[in-house]
């Protein structure tokens, strides 16, 4: 995005926005008042002292700008004081107001003393204790991570590295270390093993096995308490089992916590002797049972030692495809929170629900004048985001899982709407005929992402007075359900009413609005949205800044509210026949127009930008030939135009409006502009201004006469954005894929590559044949065969989601398995299990109007056979991607396209929210199914909504990466630290982005020579990246190697073994082996275990790297080079010179061919060769002197040294493209006109590999370039 739509594009932001984008050295007034609020945010901390009932008083460090609530926050979680909920802090006997700010309280200073005083309990207070106690308790137990709940997740690092690697590097002795590693790699990950186990995917955690401290704790059944206990301070009753068996009652009263004398039978609500009165249920449990009270502390001390990475929850719910058997136990808060709506009635709300949208946009609402009050107001949004993210899906499981009862209960099932916990939830079905001339259900179905997609883009440009609603869309089940804020009011009148701007039966009648205009022009240049006029019923001309579709409603709030954003981009020509119109002539040639399921085809976002992008450059070059050519027929007065263009800004065409200035002097110079504009389409015949207007071809739209000519111009540019998508957009994502500068390694990344390039998923099938069709198809088999698997998945995907609706709940694992089974399994007559009679009712089911939506009681789905479901995923494969795949079954996809089952599983289930159990699935037995319904643990939603950003954070990212690229290494690491705050001050300690920032951080400490300050933030890196990602997403793969090399210069050896094995282990099941990365992987192997003379190991690993680099980077790539020298160096180790020397041979001739004999490379090649030929001539003569005097011969000791560590710590590095500069200002001077020679060579097009191979700075400026942030 450009600066100005992430800060609203006002003119007074941009100003600002543009000094701060200038560098961050720069003294702009803007930047350095931005600079200074930064510093006054961060440091400015001081310590108070506190005291807590029967602990040492302990000191603790604050901010100004905390609140008092946070410093609770810290007592609950600290090992002494974690049982302790209900208390306050006092500071000389006042009471501090808990959501006061430090900076507030009077007399608060650096070492005031505050006292824990503990308070009397409520109900709430009480609920709220024996929910923590619960916390505790499960503080080590994975089960809320496999049942994704809470926004817990799976993090095996700590498994790997046996504990945090902070604590490990100190303590272990650096030189003793070699002696006790066992090097070995299980079998499954060695090159060429066939095997893909699934176990593996989560190792054992030593650290988790259960430590029982309590049988049960559940609510008491005589709850709640009767009037005349009430009236004796009773608040409610536990009941509990101890691990000595002993059975109790307790009673939670406004004192504390004690025992009763109630037995299961019999209600005796009067104190035990002795009672045990104690403030916290821990005091009590720890006097009462010795077990507990030995193993809660040993619980708590482990749960505070674990990496608080691990502990934290993540902003978004990630959910785990893969569990084992977990036992299900007693949990009494697990069954209260099913029963209430434990996101309606949030703690901190006192008695309501929450009105999202009130809060929704009230945060909008905030002040973003400076920094703090940016940060303040972001933060804000984006907690309100994710709550609402988790409610929305809550709901929308319930209403399809039947749990909520719906508004229009006398409808169809498929037309019902519901609303619970004030969200508006509705199902992706065509109500009412509403899409009928647009494709029914399945323009329905795509209607919610669409829509979301506007919501998404309208957030960004963030314009002040213009509202969205909260809009979270959930896959489940098979349904779709749109879950929405609500629009205060809306309910109690008409639609017809509300609308005052829009349409609400796709433009047949149309009205407009002035303050709507008003507001929807400040969105028309970020968005590219053209003003135009359309015909109402009454063909009176009505002036719109949007699509018809959008609908503008002032709520009873006052606010203007605009819904249905569905098309707020511009259609696909390419994917919409229209009746009489040609496409240009590159879509025609790769068979456009194509029928599509819906006509809601639109172009993305990211399409639209590199469109208008790549039309201004145009338009610079063509205002620059004819001004060209103009000053040879005229020398004089025109120079001063042609310089005055190239002085507008290049870089942003959104935002400079290069006006061409001097032009207007000269009708000549106008005229130039004039054609220029003309020939990019251009709106405007002053500048360059491209904009799109979304309802051409719109069906029911219609222009009035006077704008024919601008329709015919939008027709046009509509069908140059097609044809640019298919001609340029395709193909250079091709190109990048085979210079490596994409790197997609499974269908979520490939799905973003296409996107970041606004390829829609859609294009799949284009993307393969043009693959197909490339000369260069052997080094893209990788990016062919993910394109594949993506494609069979969601060919899948499309046919479980119609297959699921009919199922009923209660057959909903065996339908789910036997698809499975029908999907991978060799076992050609699966056979679906129906549940067991004694649950089918006798009565046949008479046809009920009302049933749930997720209510389907037909058996149909267990008549599909592996045959039949093959044979639609081909045809779906044909009508949806227009793709043809030969194959009948799964075991000729595998045979013919070289995929895995298991990588295939691993992608339909994350693509339809199945978790399986984790175990060793045989899909290839022909005698029985791979999956039985023992096998299906859960389904999950799959759920997509707004991500909002850290604008300030992700500038000074951005500024940061810039600073790095140009050398300056020390600024960028300052910037990256600053990004790293802000970040941490909106999205809390968890998010994707943080990630990115971490790894950068570590890189650039590595490369300063901190090798342990990169540990511990690359450390932080992955296990964010298995937290928010997912343990084997691509980019966890990436952060375990990059750890591992961080390892192996701080001396732990083994632990960068275990490392690279984890990721080699992820990258075979998640991709295969395969892969241009696993070269660079192999190579990281075979190089740590040559540093560990394990020889032949190291030859296995090395030799396959080399394979997989002449297959995807030609035989003649300098990589190939560097193989060829790692292999080399094996050999001379193991003393096989002529092996050695062969090798070295290779890699000479490679380099002598490539960069010319005089360059540092190709010299330093030859010296080794010539010292691989003294020794191997060494040998000779010392065998031959054996041959001659047997054993009496005077033999010359040879040289045979292992490795050094510093000598293999040189090639990771080399191979991991870092190399180290000692920088002079010098070559800081050199440095920045390198970077600059590469970027013209790369605007040029030459590749840059072959012109600089290893000049002083050989992939220096790969540093940042593998920082993805999306």
């Amino acid at each position: 995005l450009t600066v100005a739509v992430m800060n609203g594009g006002g003119a007074h932001d941009l100003s600002e926005e543009e000094s701060k984008q200038d560098g961050a050295g720069d003294t702009d007034g803007g930047e350095d008042s931005n600079e200074q609020e930064v510093i006054v945010i961060q440091d400015t901390g001081f310590t108070v002292k506190i005291q807590a009932p029967g602990t040492e008083p302990f000191d603790l460090q604050v901010s100004p700008q905390e609140m008092v609530q946070e410093i609770h926050q810290v007592l609950m979680d600290r090992e002494d004081t974690c049982h302790r909920t209900c208390f306050s802090l006092q500071l000389d006997g006042n009471v501090l107001d808990n959501f006061a700010e430090l900076k507030s309280i009077e007399g608060l200073q650096e070492g005031s003393l505050l006292k824990v005083v503990e308070e009397p309990y409520t109900v709430r207070e009480a609920r709220i204790h024996v929910r923590h106690i619960r916390d505790l308790l499960k503080g080590l137990d994975p089960s809320d991570a496999y049942n994704g709940v809470d926004c817990n997740s799976l993090s095996f690092l700590s498994v790997f590295t046996d504990g945090d690697l902070g604590d490990s590097g100190k303590r272990k002795k650096k030189g003793s270390e070699l002696e006790q590693i066992d090097c070995t790699p299980p079998e499954h990950i060695l090159p060429g093993s066939k095997e893909r186990p699934l176990l593996p995917l989560q190792p054992q955690n030593k650290e988790w096995k259960p430590m029982q401290c309590l049988k049960v704790l559940t609510m008491s059944g005589w709850n709640p308490p009767p009037g005349n206990r009430k009236m004796h301070g009773d608040l409610m009753y536990l009941y509990m089992v101890t691990v000595e068996e002993r059975h109790i009652s307790i009673t939670a009263s406004t004192r504390g916590f004690y025992l009763n004398q109630s037995t299961t039978y019999t209600f005796n609500p009067k104190p035990a002797n002795p009672s045990f009165l104690s403030h916290s249920l821990v005091e009590l449990l720890s006097q009462i049972s010795p077990t507990f009270k030995k193993n809660f502390t040993v619980l708590q001390k482990k749960r505070v030692q674990r990496h608080p990475f691990e502990r934290i929850a993540t902003p978004f719910q990630v959910y785990s495809w893969t569990a084992p058997q977990v036992d299900h136990t007693m949990d009494c808060v697990r069954a209260e929170d099913a029963y209430t709506s434990r996101l309606g009635y949030e703690e901190h709300i006192p008695g309501q629900t929450r009105d999202w949208n009130e809060e929704l946009q009230t945060t909008r609402e905030l002040a973003r004048k400076n920094l703090p009050e940016r940060l303040l107001r972001e933060r804000a949004i984006f907690k309100v985001h994710s709550d609402f993210a988790a409610a929305a899906t809550r709901g929308s499981m319930a209403v399809i899982d039947g749990n909520v009862m719906a508004i229009n209960p006398g409808e169809e099932t498929r037309m019902q709407m519901f609303i619970w916990n004030n969200i508006f939830f509705s199902l992706g079905f065509d109500v009412r005929d509403h899409y009928r001339e647009l494709g029914g259900d399945a323009a329905a179905h795509a209607a919610p992402t669409n829509d979301l997609n506007g919501v998404r883009a309208y957030g960004a440009v963030d314009v002040e007075g213009l509202y969205t609603l909260g809009t979270v869309v959930v896959d489940y089940r098979g349904y779709r359900v749109t879950a929405q804020s609500i629009i205060p009011g809306i309910l109690e009148r008409e639609q017809e009413q509300s609308v005052i701007y829009g349409s609400i039966d796709f433009g047949k009648t149309v009205v407009s609005h002035g303050k709507y205009l008003e507001l929807l022009e400040r969105t028309s240049r970020p968005l590219k949205v053209q003003r135009h006029n359309v015909l109402n019923e009454k063909d009176e001309s009505m002036e719109l800044c949007s699509s018809v579709e959008c609908k503008g409603i002032i709520g009873n709030d006052g606010r203007h509210y605009i819904l249905d954003l569905l098309r707020t981009f511009p259609p696909d020509l390419n994917f919409l026949p229209v009746e009489g119109e040609e496409l240009s002539p590159e879509s025609v040639r790769q068979g456009f127009p194509r029928q599509h399921r819906h006509r809601l085809a639109c172009l993305r976002q990211e399409l639209i930008e590199a469109f208008v992008e790549h039309r201004y450059l145009l338009f610079m070059k063509m205002a620059a030939l004819q001004l060209m050519q103009q000053k040879a027929n005229k020398e004089s007065k025109l120079v001063t135009c042609y310089i005055d263009i190239h002085s507008t800004s290049l870089s942003s065409p959104d935002l400079s409006n290069p006006t061409l200035t001097c032009f207007h002097q000269d009708p000549k110079s106008r005229e130039v502009v004039l054609n220029a504009c003309k020939a990019v389409g251009s709106i405007s015949n002053t500048s360059f201004d491209i904009r799109f207007n979304p309802d051409i071809f719109s069906p029911g739209v219609r222009f009035p006469e006077d704008s024919a000519d601008d329709i015919q111009k939008q027709k046009q540019l509509l069908k140059d954005a097609g044809a640019f998508l298919v001609s340029c957009q395709i193909p250079s994502l091709v190109k990048d894929c085979l210079d490596h500068s994409a790197l997609p390694m499974d269908g979520a990344t490939l799905t973003e590559a296409l996107h970041q390039r606004g390829i829609n998923v859609r294009y799949l099938g284009n993307v393969l044949a043009f693959v197909d069709k490339t000369p260069a198809k052997a080094q893209l088999e990788h990016f062919y065969r993910i394109g594949i698997s993506e494609l069979i998945t969601r060919c899948a995907k499309h046919i479980f989601k119609t297959y699921l609706q009919g199922v009923e709940l209660s057959a909903l694992s065996a339908a789910v398995s036997h698809f499975l089974n029908c999907f991978l399994s060799s076992f050609s007559d699966a056979v679906a299990h129906l549940p067991a009679d004694e649950l089918v009712s006798r009565r046949k089911n008479r046809k009920r109007r009302n049933r749930v939506p997720g209510g389907g009681d037909n058996t149909a789905w267990a008549s599909l056979t592996p045959s039949e479901l093959w044979k639609n995923i081909v045809s779906e494969a044909q009508s949806y991607y227009h793709f043809t795949l030969y194959c009948e079954n799964a075991d000729q996809v595998v045979e013919k396209y070289g995929l895995q089952k298991i990588t295939l599983l691993r992608e339909i289930s994350i693509k339809v929210g199945i978790q399986i159990l984790i175990k060793e699935y045989n899909f290839d037995s022909r005698h029985k199914p791979a999956f039985t319904e023992e096998d299906i643990l859960n389904i999950f939603p799959v759920v997509k909504h707004v991500n909002p950003k850290a604008s300030d954070a992700f500038h000074f990212f951005q500024s940061g990466q810039a600073k790095v690229q140009q050398g300056y290494l020390k600024e960028g690491c300052e910037l990256i630290n600053e990004a790293l705050n802000l970040f941490n001050n909106v999205y809390g300690a968890m998010h994707v982005e943080i990630c990115a920032c971490l790894r950068l951080l570590a890189r650039l400490n590595y490369i300063m020579g901190d090798h342990h300050e990169a540990l511990s933030n690359q450390q932080k890196a992955v296990l964010m990246s298995e937290r928010v990602l997912g343990i084997e997403h691509p980019n966890t793969i990436q952060e375990y190697m990059h750890l591992a090399l961080y390892c192996f210069a701080n001396g732990q050896l083994s632990t960068a073994l275990k490392l690279l094995y984890r990721a080699r282990y992820l990258m075979l099941m998640v991709c295969g082996e395969d892969h241009p990365e696993m070269a660079l992987l192999d190579s990281n192997i075979g190089l740590v275990l040559h540093g560990v003379m394990e020889y032949d190991l190291s030859l296995r690993f090395l030799e396959n790297a080399l394979a997989i680099n002449s297959k995807y980077h030609g035989p003649r790539s300098l990589k190939v080079a560097l193989s060829h020298h790692l292999v080399a160096r094996v050999y001379e180790s193991k003393a096989e010179f002529r092996s050695a020397l062969q090798q070295e041979k290779e890699g000479y001739t490679i380099y002598k061919n490539q960069v010319g004999e005089a360059h540092e490379k190709t010299k330093e090649s030859s010296e080794y060769l010539k010292y691989l030929t003294q020794q191997a001539v060494a040998l000779q003569r010392t065998m031959n002197e054996i041959y001659k005097n047997g054993s009496n011969a005077s033999i010359m000791p040879l040289k045979f040294t292992a490795p050094s560590m510093a000598s293999v710590l040189e090639q990771l590095n080399i191979i991991n493209g870092i190399i180290f500069i000692p920088l002079s200002q010098k070559d800081l001077e050199n440095l920045k006109a390198e970077v600059q020679r590469r970027q013209q060579l790369q605007e040029s097009g030459k590749s840059v590999e072959d012109l600089t191979v290893d000049s002083p700075l050989e992939l220096e400026d790969k540093i940042p370039m593998d920082v993805n942030v999306d």
